[in-house]
């Protein structure tokens, strides 16, 4: 029998359909150890930890067979009670393999204090990024006669007076006294009314 008549032969093509059998099987089987091997179908969705405590989290998550670790405290944020879940790692409704851990951090139990820097003299424009990028709100804002127009004269918290070195709580609202920038303009008249006065004598 040639090669030719052979490949065309019932034989050929049995042995052909026995070889795809075979492949499909082991195809099947490899799947169905890697689905055994690797726990598909049995994952768990995280729950959503925040605003919860360490110890009601702890609980939670217990239930599910998952464990967490404490990362760190974060800076106080007035959205969430204290000592509460901040933030977690992996979110929740994300896909997890059983006993897997989640990382969690807690809200710190108030605002940490910051130190005043020495913005006397420095322009608004100057002094408004320095408060806000240590975590300060700006206040009231009252002016007063003063050659430097909005340069800050004075700073104030909760009414009390401020200088450069002392330390208040985070998001604290800072008030500001700035300058009015016309006493200059005002001086150089009253000169100009005092000089003609004079001339006119």
């Amino acid at each position: 029998m040639t090669l030719r008549q052979y490949l065309t032969s019932k034989s050929f093509f049995k042995q052909l359909l026995l070889a795809f059998g075979i492949i499909i099987v082991l195809v099947f089987l490899i799947l169905q150890w890697l689905s055994y091997a690797t726990d598909h179908g049995n994952e768990i969705t995280v729950p959503d930890l925040r605003k919860l405590t360490e110890q009601q989290a702890e609980e939670k998550l217990d239930e599910l067979n998952l464990g967490y670790v404490l990362l760190d405290t974060v800076d106080y944020n007035k959205d969430f009670p204290k000592y509460t879940v901040v933030q977690q790692d992996p979110l929740p409704g994300a896909k997890v393999k059983d006993g897997r851990k989640i990382y969690i951090k807690v809200n710190s139990a108030d605002f940490g204090m910051v130190t005043i820097p020495d913005l006397i003299e420095k322009t608004l424009r100057q002094a408004e990024p320095s408060l806000v990028a240590l975590g300060l709100e700006i206040g009231k804002k009252t002016y007063k006669p003063y050659l430097g127009k909005d340069m800050v004269l004075e700073m104030y918290a909760d009414g009390k007076k401020l200088k450069p070195g002392d330390k208040v709580k985070k998001a604290s609202k800072i008030d500001l006294v700035l300058g009015d920038g016309k006493v200059g303009f005002e001086e150089e008249t009253d000169s100009i009314k005092n000089t003609d006065t004079e001339t006119a004598e």
